[in-house]
């Protein structure tokens, strides 16, 4: 036997034992391999040189039918069993696969298994796995403090056994296991793609006082209500709801406490931007009363650009000290700038009564001459017309 010879037979070894030896594999063993294709409704795993194992398509598909996986790709599955000499694989064991057998073998390797919430019990649900029953504590259900229980009844789920005695007349399975284990998951994967300052998209799950919980490819994120829009939001609800898409900014990433804190509001132009050159000091404009408090009144010039109408400024000559007897929140009126502080977003503001509007044009008038002045004539027909009121 020749050099050559030496290492195509070392070779050949070396490339064999590369292969799962399906001779010695036991019904829930876990393995690592292969896609070798994707046919139908059939996924090829590698095996060996002279066979491959099968699993079912819809296992690793999404509700869209989407694949999560491709060919070439690496994966792990549990060998169930063989049949007309093809071994098939799964990632969870069904019910109609689930003999005692099966899931005592599902209980030590930590296989997951699927079940059918069949009826609510005394402190959790009655679980129905094939022909076997299982009872899942109510702290085990989902990922939050069950609160309507009837909503799970009927539902298909994935569990995890965490007790297996009495030959299988006792099983104890955690459908919040297999939750937390997905999410663990999905927060790796999620860690090499996001970062702060990045714009993503998800749908809103809940929507709470504080703010809204949004969905982010299976991991929950906040969106405080301070962050939504750069104008004040008193009803939420208003604004958003359940289901809805929204596009915002991560403004906070904490991984060790898994919190994602999310914002619309940074994807909005910021009116102090332009604040200076648009409310020069002595102009006046048209606000919105917003906020009274004890000591003066906010006024909304634009979404996000609140200025404040102190209370010296509010006074009339009854003396009132009280600003909600002077003003009333959604009250329209004219203002006037009395100062501008970009840096701190600070804006003074005082009110401009009916009386200083009329002072305002009445300057434009001339003294009585025989010169015909069109704009003096206008306004003196508007201030007879006011005086008539």
């Amino acid at each position: 036997m020749d050099n050559s010879d030496i290492n195509d037979e070392n070779f050949a070894t070396l490339f064999e034992n590369n292969f799962i030896e399906t001779n010695k594999l036991e019904p829930g063993q876990l393995i690592e391999t292969t896609i070798v294709s994707i046919s139908g409704d059939t996924i090829f795993l590698q095996l060996s040189g002279k066979s491959e194992g099968l699993l079912d398509r819809a296992e690793l598909t999404d509700k869209d039918d989407k694949l999560s996986v491709k060919e070439g790709d690496t994966i792990k599955a549990f060998f169930l069993n063989s049949k007309n000499g093809e071994m098939y694989f799964t990632t969870k064991i069904s019910g109609e696969k689930a003999n005692k057998a099966v899931l005592e073998n599902a209980f030590e390797s930590g296989i997951p298994i699927e079940g059918i919430v069949s009826k609510e019990i005394k402190g959790g649900f009655d679980i129905t796995i094939g022909e076997s029953r299982a009872f899942c504590p109510y702290s085990q259900m989902g990922q939050k403090r069950v609160e309507n229980p009837e909503e799970y009844i009927g539902k298909h789920l994935t569990f995890k056994i965490i007790e297996f005695s009495e030959q299988g007349r006792n099983i104890l399975v955690s459908n919040r296991a297999i939750l937390e284990d997905e999410l663990k998951k999905q927060i790796e994967i999620l860690k090499k793609t996001l970062h702060e300052n990045m714009v993503i998209k998800g749908i809103i799950k809940q929507v709470q006082d504080f703010g809204a919980f949004i969905d982010i490819n299976g991991v929950q994120a906040l969106l405080p209500i301070s962050e939504i829009s750069r104008s004040r939001i008193d009803d939420i609800t208003k604004v958003l709801s359940p289901g809805q898409e929204i596009e915002a900014s991560i403004i906070k990433l904490d991984w060790t406490k898994q919190r994602i804190t999310l914002s619309m509001k940074a994807l909005l132009a910021d009116p102090w931007d332009k604040a200076q050159t648009k409310y020069p000091v002595g102009s006046k404009h048209k606000g919105k009363v917003v906020r009274i408090t004890n000591f003066g009144a906010f006024v909304t010039l634009e979404p996000g650009l609140d200025g404040l109408i102190h209370i010296s400024d509010l006074k009339t000559d009854t003396r009132d000290d009280n600003p909600e007897d002077i003003l009333k929140k959604g009250q329209n009126l004219t203002i006037q700038i009395n100062s501008i502080d970009i840096e701190k977003k600070r804006i003074s503001l005082k009110p401009v009564s009916a009386a200083m509007e009329d002072k305002d044009y009445k300057k434009y008038l001339e003294p009585e001459s025989d010169t015909y002045n069109p704009f003096a004539n206008l306004l003196k027909e508007k201030t007879k017309k006011t005086k008539k009121k």
